[in-house]
């Protein structure tokens, strides 16, 4: 993953990158609602975390958590088991990451929990 990093960094463009995987980490998103027994868990591993903690790293910047720094429970997805959307047992992974040349433009970065219909619901990004 450092190898496409280093050439968006040095690439004079903006970019918006929407992520809808599974690669949390512990510092700068949501966790899961039960860390420490998702931790093995494919989209919470360190290499994982690891690997997108260095694009944040590299000129990028997660939306939502730029304008909501301390806010938890604000997850995008739920599994259908266990009435985990009823619950709130969710994990963050549908997100915005722009160029940190944008951040300053950001105006809305929601979740809209509230639309049912999958087990994600939408994630939206304003920028003026």
């Amino acid at each position: 993953m450092s190898e496409p990093i280093i050439t968006f960094k040095n690439v004079s463009k903006t970019y918006i990158l929407y992520k809808n995987d599974q690669a949390r980490f512990k510092a700068l998103f949501i966790k899961p609602k039960n860390p420490k027994t998702n931790r093995r868990n494919a989209g919470f591993t360190d290499e994982e975390r690891g690997a997108f903690t260095r694009l944040l790293e590299n000129g990028f910047t997660d939306s939502f958590r730029h304008l909501y720094p301390d806010v938890t429970g604000a997850y995008s997805w739920w599994s259908y088991m266990f009435k985990s959307r009823e619950r709130n047992t969710g994990w963050h992974i549908d997100y915005f990451i722009v160029s940190d040349r944008l951040k300053e433009k950001i105006k809305g970065a929601d979740i809209w929990s509230e639309v049912l219909g999958s087990d994600h619901c939408p994630v939206v990004l304003r920028i003026f």
